[in-house]
């Protein structure tokens, strides 16, 4: 059966799928067996379009670079609104790709139950959703019999949850521990170079790492959204945001930077879960780690997460942790694991 995915927002994340599944078309269906039709793009800014036939990629992309809308698109059915998109046409895989919003999951949330409550697959990197109501979310896709993937809510398309659910099966986690903010890392980074944070950060900014108001970054709440979300995932503990012990990076000096080194340590915003005894514990906190350590050597923007294991001991992955492209390929990969399941390719 072709997969028909419907898209649910066309901002960055999106149009990097979009990019990907054009250019990689005829390659997908060769090495993977991925036959494929966008049948319909939803954004609140952008507009809509539904072709049950399949939309034209180049002229989506070429449209929205020419023009920053859907308006002109040539063919199909305009101005359905999400809700219409994924009740009302053909689609049978919804990617959920609109902005985060960690207070209330909105509008993602209503998105994916909907999607889900008509039996339609969904991949998102939507952290939202998943970080307040993964429970209810996966009860409602295995009642469905549909299946939900989130590979990039945690390092974009850097494999972090496939790889210790599906990689590392039948290992038991005792503790993940890792970079999951790629800005506050960047931030350090500079300090150390001698930078002060005020100058660090205007950097960041300038760079389009940090947003304008970067509490979310410096302050720990995007990373401990993160380790929720693997707390849940991973360790099987349903916690909320207000249990993760969090502290930031804004109290940090350049004095604390160099005596660190000194020390052969190296400052990062450290997110972690710890299991021990059936209780879990989740942390954000700045932490002096050991330059022998694999976490200490990721600098810049980069992520990366230890998983300790008592078959392998500790595996680290590092990566990229944001970008079109990067979480693009998140939802790719999640798709063609979809694809897998779905076609026993």
């Amino acid at each position: 059966m072709k997969c028909k995915i419907g898209i649910i927002g066309l901002g960055n994340v999106g149009l990097g799928l979009v990019r990907i599944l054009h250019n990689k078309r005829k390659a997908l269906k060769g090495k993977y067996g991925f036959d494929f039709e966008i049948t319909a793009i939803s954004d609140p800014v952008k507009g809509s379009v539904y072709d049950e036939s399949g939309l034209d990629l180049a002229t989506v992309l070429d449209i929205i670079e020419k023009e920053g809308n859907l308006e002109n698109y040539p063919s199909g059915i305009r101005n359905l609104n999400s809700m219409r998109t994924i009740r009302e046409t053909n689609t049978n895989l919804i990617v959920e790709a609109t902005p985060t919003n960690t207070r209330t999951g909105e509008p993602g949330l209503t998105h994916i139950k909907t999607a889900l409550s008509n039996k339609k697959n969904v991949v998102t990197t939507n952290k939202g959703p998943i970080a307040l109501h993964y429970q209810e979310l996966k009860k409602l896709a295995d009642e469905n019999e549909v299946y939900l993937r989130f590979e990039g809510t945690v390092l974009s398309g850097t494999p972090a949850l496939n790889l210790v659910l599906e990689s590392l099966a039948g290992c038991d986690v005792s503790r993940i521990q890792g970079i999951v903010n790629g800005t506050t890392n960047f931030i350090l980074t500079k300090m150390e170079e001698g930078k002060s944070y005020e100058d660090a950060l205007a950097e960041a900014q300038k760079l389009g790492y940090a947003e304008t108001d970067p509490t979310a970054d410096v302050e720990g709440w995007d990373a401990a959204v993160k380790t929720v979300i693997m707390a849940d995932v991973v360790m099987g503990e349903n916690i909320n945001i207000q249990d993760v012990e969090r502290i930031g990076i804004t109290g940090i000096t350049l004095d604390d930077v160099k005596k660190a080194k000194e020390n052969n340590h190296r400052i990062k915003l450290i997110a972690e879960v710890e299991k021990k005894d059936d209780t879990v514990k989740a942390k954000v906190l700045p932490r002096e780690v050991p330059l022998t350590h694999p976490l200490a050597n990721v600098m810049g923007a980069i992520n990366a997460l230890t998983f300790t294991t008592d078959h392998l001991g500790d595996v680290t992955i590092i990566g990229p942790g944001a970008g079109r492209i990067e979480t693009g390929q998140a939802l790719l990969a999640d798709i063609l694991a979809l694809n897998r399941m779905l076609h026993k390719y």
